[in-house]
């Protein structure tokens, strides 16, 4: 209620008032909505300030209906998939190894690494050895921050090679992933591979090409580099020369490392001396309050001489131990416990059973093993929620003080959300203690997670089909099932689990191909096998859809098949999955929405590696046009479509074209980066300027109501419906005072109003407002203007979902007229516009009004795209349609004859079956089978 609860809660406030990175979120209401807004403005936070995710130019644009301005947000680098997942891993890995206060001498290292960045080329990798636990990732990360603060002008790109099998040890996703960082400072956009054989290839010439593009030097930093998977076969840039500005740290353990690799220049980490052990042991007994004897302290100096006890973490380590039991226990007993530990791993296991011995009871003891070992076995790691529904006797107070003690003893840390061992030692030692008996019992708990997980993706997979989300099906799943069947080696559960259309489409989201091709070739399948069997699965997945949410579903999974086929050089097979994604959405959605025009984008890529140049131009001219009408000339993924039409003209060798869109888009481009901000931040500021601008002027400004009109459209896309209407209220009584009820401003707030309503499914009040908004529009504006179009459009899609056909039908029909008037009447658009208005007038059982519209639309499509266009056959196939229900039945097997003819020319194309029951030219009716004369078609919207 506007009332501060106490005085720390008004000091926080005034804090956080000062701060330039803070948002303070307002709300009066029940509990559940303030963690939803407060869940949505932490997403959009991420997306925004933290991914960069480019969002929509909102300066006095029309709201439209919200669904039309959805659009996969992907887009993060082109096409090129990005896993948010792995780049915050990746810091957290960097913190971690950072983390520690205590140097031990590394500035006689940190001299050598400088030396190596300012030594002249060509230079090979400086390999940095040491045993394990000796303190080398420690060393570079610290190194590292004194570069990032020393050196600003030096690109520092690193990777932290976690546990050997992980996703983090995946050789194709580090260069995946060190390309994308190096295009993003380029600020370049290209097309990448996505084949890891093509992708390891091809990296030097990424390498050579971003590199010259940079102005500094730039330092590849990767740690625990033998820890990849086949590092040497893998890793062969290393051995070719690097380019003159660009140097290459890896670290390595002494006894893993390859080979080759022991002729490159190498900086040993040297065991720790006598200063360094007492420094670090102090350091962690001061923390605890422990003070040491002078003879407990030379008795710890003579043990710490061995190559096994004096590295870094098994000093720290002991000095954890001592600190840990020495307000508690006895300090020399201890001691000579720790002093019969003559490595890591038995150091471990001595911290390991002094844990156990601090524990209530057996049961908690035998807690204890089973997180240790289902951690163990697990891909990535398991999470606390997780731990809690495999183990359900698990309170949250035992989980809470176990992952206390086996996080204070370096035995457990957290990655992402999730438990994993901090150390390799520390894993090795839960074998050795728990599971003894071998594969067995590491088997055992496996099985224990594949079980978990097959429950959670059965769960998730209903909640998909209840809820029609697609979305549903979790990282968690898709990263520990696959990977925990093949280390099972169950192919059977594996193939099906990899038949499961949302776990393959998660991998492939998050840019896991090569994880997702070797569980392919583990089951016997080549590439072109996979594509055909992913394909029949959808078709299985398809007969089970209905209504338009689950055929929105199916159309994103139709694309996701299509775009990795696309990335795996499977042309012929990725044409029938994006094509198929793009009829369903013209029927499901609408021929202009958005989603369309990405549907055109990815196939027009297809038909540029195909060197099908004239298609391609055709359909990524469609999509610019679907792009301009949706987000305006000035919107980001404009210019994409611009830079793709420029980049089809550069092949064509038409270099003129291709200058003045990449001009054009440069300009898009470079007032998006201007205007990039925080979304929630802008709506604030905005919110204080208004109020300033109020209290100041003290009466009503066209600017004022603009501003109004502004925010109304920042809450609106922040999905927050009620305060969007005050400003949009606000906004349209000062414009009606200010310029008068007749102005078009106030057909743009009457037109955002009535979105609003639409969205808030009053429809009663969205239909008068749109039709408002009209008036004023066709009064005011040409016949052409797209703002009148934009209404036009909307208003007709209102009144068909209302019933109101009668209504829909003069606005189809003005639909028709300004296309027309837009782009002359031969365009496809028009012929787009012509069937949409004839499926209407099917509904309406006016067959005889539909049929010279298909016929028109027909001509026009064969004119623009040539007769065995897919769009020309299903229009051949609704006239089939609407001559059978008149009786011609002759006419209708011609024209359905043909259709066929197309579609089977389509398919020999293709390489496959692309069966389609749905209209690519518009809205359409749905064929339910195939023509015979006992089959009658049912009219009806999809």
């Amino acid at each position: 209620d506007g009332k501060v609860g106490s005085v720390s809660v008004q000091q926080l406030i005034e804090q956080i008032s000062c701060m330039n990175k803070a948002k303070m979120i307002d709300h009066v209401g029940g509990m559940e909505e303030g963690a939803y807004e407060i869940y949505n403005c932490v997403e959009k936070i991420i997306k925004q300030d933290i991914l960069g995710c480019e969002m929509t130019d909102l300066e006095g644009k029309d709201l439209g209906n919200k669904e039309d301005s959805a659009a996969p947000e992907e887009e993060v680098f082109g096409d090129v998939l990005w896993d948010a997942h792995d780049e915050q891993e990746q810091m957290e890995a960097f913190q971690q190894a950072s983390n520690s206060t205590c140097e031990l001498g590394f500035e006689k290292y940190f001299e050598r690494l400088n030396d190596l960045v300012a030594a002249p080329a060509p230079i090979p990798p400086l390999l940095v050895s040491g045993g394990p636990g000796s303190g080398k990732s420690l060393l570079l990360s610290k190194w590292i921050q004194l570069q990032q603060k020393h050196s600003p002008n030096a690109l520092i790109l690193y990777h932290f090679v976690g546990r050997p099998m992980s996703t983090s040890s995946e050789s194709a996703l580090i260069i995946k992933r060190l390309t994308l960082k190096l295009m993003q400072h380029s600020w370049l956009v290209s097309p990448l591979t996505f084949d890891p054989a093509k992708l390891l290839e091809e990296f030097p010439r990424w390498l050579e090409k971003l590199s010259a593009r940079h102005q500094g030097s730039i330092i590849i930093i990767i740690d625990s580099i033998d820890q990849i998977q086949q590092a040497e076969k893998h890793m062969k840039w290393l051995i070719d020369p690097l380019p003159v500005n660009v140097r290459v740290i890896v670290s390595v353990n002494v006894e893993t490392c390859p080979q080759a690799w022991r002729l490159w220049p190498t900086l040993h980490l040297d065991p720790l001396n006598s200063k360094d052990v007492k420094s670090l042991i102090s350091a962690e007994c001061n923390s605890a309050n422990v003070k040491l004897t002078k003879e407990q302290e030379k008795k710890l100096e003579r043990h710490c001489r061995s190559a096994t006890t004096c590295n870094a973490l098994y000093v720290t380590l002991l000095g954890k131990t001592i600190a840990c039991v020495g307000n508690t226990g006895n300090i020399d007993e201890i001691l000579q416990q720790c002093c019969q530990c003559q490595d890591t791993v038995s150091l471990y296991r001595l911290v390991l059973r002094s844990i156990q011995e601090s524990l209530h009871n057996d049961k908690e003891k035998d807690l204890l093993r089973e997180i240790l070992c289902v951690i163990g076995v697990s891909h990535n790691g398991v999470s606390e929620s997780e731990l809690m529904e495999l183990y359900p006797e698990l309170t949250s107070a035992v989980l809470a003080s176990l992952l206390h003690s086996l996080h204070k003893m370096c035995l457990l840390t957290y990655g992402c959300g999730l438990l994993k061992f901090q150390h390799l030692q520390a894993w090795e030692m839960v074998k050795l203690e728990y599971m003894e008996a071998g594969e067995n019992v590491i088997s055992a708990y496996r099985q224990k997670l594949v079980e978990y997980f097959t429950m959670q993706l059965r769960v998730l997979i209903y909640i998909c089909f209840s809820l029609n989300s697609q979305d549903r099906v979790t990282w968690r799943s898709a990263d520990e099932l696959p990977w925990l069947f093949q280390q099972q080696g169950d192919k059977q559960k594996l193939h099906k689990c990899l038949l499961n259309l949302f776990v393959s489409r998660n991998l492939y989201k998050r840019g896991h191909f090569a994880e997702l091709l070797s569980y392919w070739q583990l089951v016997g399948k080549d590439k072109s096998s996979m594509a055909a069997e992913y394909f029949d699965s959808l078709k299985e997945y398809e007969k089970s859809s209905e209504g338009e949410e689950s055929m929105i579903c199916l159309a994103d999974l139709y694309e996701t098949l299509g775009r990795f086929l696309k990335d795996l050089g499977l042309l012929s097979q990725a044409v029938a999955p994006l094509q198929r994604s793009l009829e369903i959405r013209e029927t499901a959605l609408d021929p202009d929405h958005p989603r369309v025009a990405q549907s055109l984008h990815q196939l027009a890529g297809v038909y540029v590696q195909w060197k099908k140049f004239g298609n391609a131009e055709q359909l990524y001219k469609q999509a610019l046009e679907i792009s301009e009408n949706a987000y305006g000339a000035e919107h980001p993924r404009v210019a994409r479509e611009l830079d793709a039409l420029a980049t089809l003209y550069q092949k064509q060798n038409k270099y003129e074209q291709a200058e003045q869109l990449r001009k054009k888009s440069f300009k898009i481009r470079q007032k998006a980066a201007i205007l990039k901000g925080s979304l929630c931040g802008f709506a604030l500021l905005r919110q204080r300027a208004l109020q300033l601008e109020e209290l100041t002027l003290g009466k009503d400004t066209s600017d004022n109501a603009r501003t109004l009109n502004e925010l109304g459209v920042l809450y609106y896309l922040q999905n927050n419906l009620e305060t969007a209407e005050l400003f949009l209220k606000r906004s349209l009584e000062m414009r009606e005072r200010v310029l008068g009820s007749d102005h078009p401003d106030c057909a743009q707030s009457l037109n955002n109003l009535a979105a609003l309503y639409n969205e808030k499914q009053h429809y009663d009040k969205a239909e008068e407002l749109y039709e408002k908004a009209l008036d004023i529009r066709r009064r005011a504006l040409a016949p052409d203007h797209p703002s009148l179009a934009y209404t036009v459009k909307h208003l007709a899609v209102l009144y068909k979902k209302m019933g109101k056909l009668d209504k829909a039908v003069p606005l189809y029909e003005l639909a028709v007229e300004i296309r027309q008037k837009s782009f002359g009447p031969k365009h496809p658009s028009v012929a787009t516009a012509l069937v949409n208005l004839a499926v209407l007038y099917c509904q309406m059982k006016k067959q005889i009004e539909a049929l010279p519209l298909y016929e028109r639309a027909l001509k026009i499509y064969e004119d623009s795209f040539g007769q065995m266009h897919p769009r020309v056959g299903e229009t051949l196939k609704n006239l089939a349609v609407l001559s059978y229900e008149r009786g011609d039945f002759e006419k209708a097997a011609e024209l359905y004859k043909r259709a066929m003819e197309i579609k089977e020319a389509e398919t020999l194309l293709i390489g496959g079956k692309a069966t389609s029951r749905h209209s690519s030219g518009g809205d359409t009716f749905s064929l339910k089978s195939a023509l015979s004369p006992n089959a009658l078609m049912e009219h009806g919207q999809r």
